[in-house]
């Protein structure tokens, strides 16, 4: 069996050595958080313009987008800790 501090070790040294990654982790970072910016504000526009066309069905809207917004969330911090991962 592994210990985790000898994967946590080697992921360090993997990093010192290859600089490249830790410049790939920084960068799938911002492409994650830039993505799920993105992603949310579509959510929120796409909201707004259901609640303008039925305004009698805001609590269902809402409702979903804040799920929608919840999981996209979600996978943005998911794929920001592999990254941080990485650099650690």
């Amino acid at each position: 069996m592994y210990n985790l501090s000898i994967i946590l070790q080697a992921a360090a040294e993997a990093a010192v050595n290859h600089p490249y990654a830790v410049m790939g982790a920084a960068i799938g970072a911002g492409l994650a958080t830039i993505g799920a910016g993105i992603g949310i504000g579509n959510i929120g526009g796409g909201a707004v313009e259901a609640i303008a066309r039925q305004p009698e069905a805001v609590g269902d809207i809402r409702s979903n987008m804040i799920i929608a917004a919840a999981l996209v969330e979600g996978v943005a911090f998911f794929a920001i800790v592999i990254c941080l991962l990485v650099i650690l």
